[in-house]
């Protein structure tokens, strides 16, 4: 039995064959219509999550298979101050397959430690969110057809994102990559990430203020909102939440074969005019996460298509 709690727990060649597999699901569905029939995935959700949880469940019914779970930790025994622990035992005995999203950093991989079933980390507080990650993955691979020579900015909120983190660690093991990173002083990308990720592996990285500065020399551009969840301080967070506002005009500037993603939610860092552009790629990345979902609990459970 494996879990999936770091990006990391997949190697190079899990990560391309389970992209590959994702890749087929997008043009056969109905090839995997009914592969996970008889399956039962538990979503236990601690904090809000709409795009996260709805796709997980979405990739289950696409694939024929039930849902059940708790979308807030009010709506669970966490309330009565049940343990995770515990909850993942019980849980053990009634699906096949568990995704589970926390507001505490390491809370997936405690379930792990005791669950009977395959567990999912759907996000764990600022630390890790790998269903994003290969979502993300594969958005840039369909987009660019590899990851080999690309210049890759990421801007906005780089140092509580998770879904940032995770895709340096991600794309860092494919080397041929160069990082631009895009923030204010306060949200630059954790110490730790440049040390271990991009100067460990000699990656090229430039940290910058200034998105217009650098837009034109991006081939993905990956925006991030300021996370008013991660912030102790209402008014650093009221400071910095409109650094980074993408137009179309800042577009204009950029490759015509640039993508923009985002893992959504957007607040408004992302001008409603630039949704139009052919670069836009943030919606095709929401469906790409369904099935790179689909393909990792398909992959999990050990099932077949026929």
């Amino acid at each position: 039995m494996k879990h999936v709690i770091d990006p990391l727990d997949l190697s190079v060649e899990e990560t391309e064959a389970l992209l590959d597999l994702a890749g087929d699901m997008a043009e056969n569905p109905a090839k995997y219509a009914s592969v996970c029939a008889g399956k039962r995935l538990a979503t236990l959700f601690y904090e809000p999550s709409t795009r996260t949880r709805l796709s997980f469940e979405a990739a289950m019914m696409n694939m024929g298979g039930t849902v059940i779970g708790f979308s807030s930790a009010d709506n669970s025994s966490a309330a009565k101050g049940e343990s995770v622990a515990d909850t993942i035992r019980v849980i053990s005995c009634y699906a096949d397959i568990c995704a589970m999203r926390h507001p505490k950093e390491g809370a997936p991989a405690r379930a792990a430690r005791y669950s009977r079933i395959p567990v999912i980390n759907a996000g764990d507080g600022g630390h890790q969110h790998p269903t994003q990650t290969l979502t993300d993955l594969m958005t840039i691979r369909r987009r660019k057809g590899g990851f080999q020579g690309l210049t890759i900015g990421l801007c906005g909120d780089l140092k509580f994102g998770r879904t940032v983190h995770s895709l340096i660690r991600s794309l860092a093991r494919y080397g041929g990559v160069r990082f631009v990173l895009i923030s204010p002083e306060e949200l630059r990308v954790p110490e730790y990430v440049i040390e271990e990720e991009l100067k460990a592996k000699n990656l090229p990285y430039r940290e910058v203020e200034d998105l217009e500065s650098v837009i034109a020399d991006l081939d993905i551009l990956y925006m991030t909102r300021v996370q008013k969840e991660r912030f102790f301080n209402e008014a650093d967070y009221i400071r910095l939440k409109d650094s980074y506002i993408l137009t179309g005009a800042k577009l204009r500037k950029a490759k015509p074969d640039m993508a923009v993603l985002h893992p959504l939610p957007r607040v408004n860092e992302i001008a409603l005019e630039v949704d139009d552009d052919p670069r836009a790629a943030y919606f095709e990345q929401v469906q790409n996460g369904v099935y790179v979902r689909m393909a990792l609990m398909m992959t999990l459970l050990g099932v077949k298509a026929c």
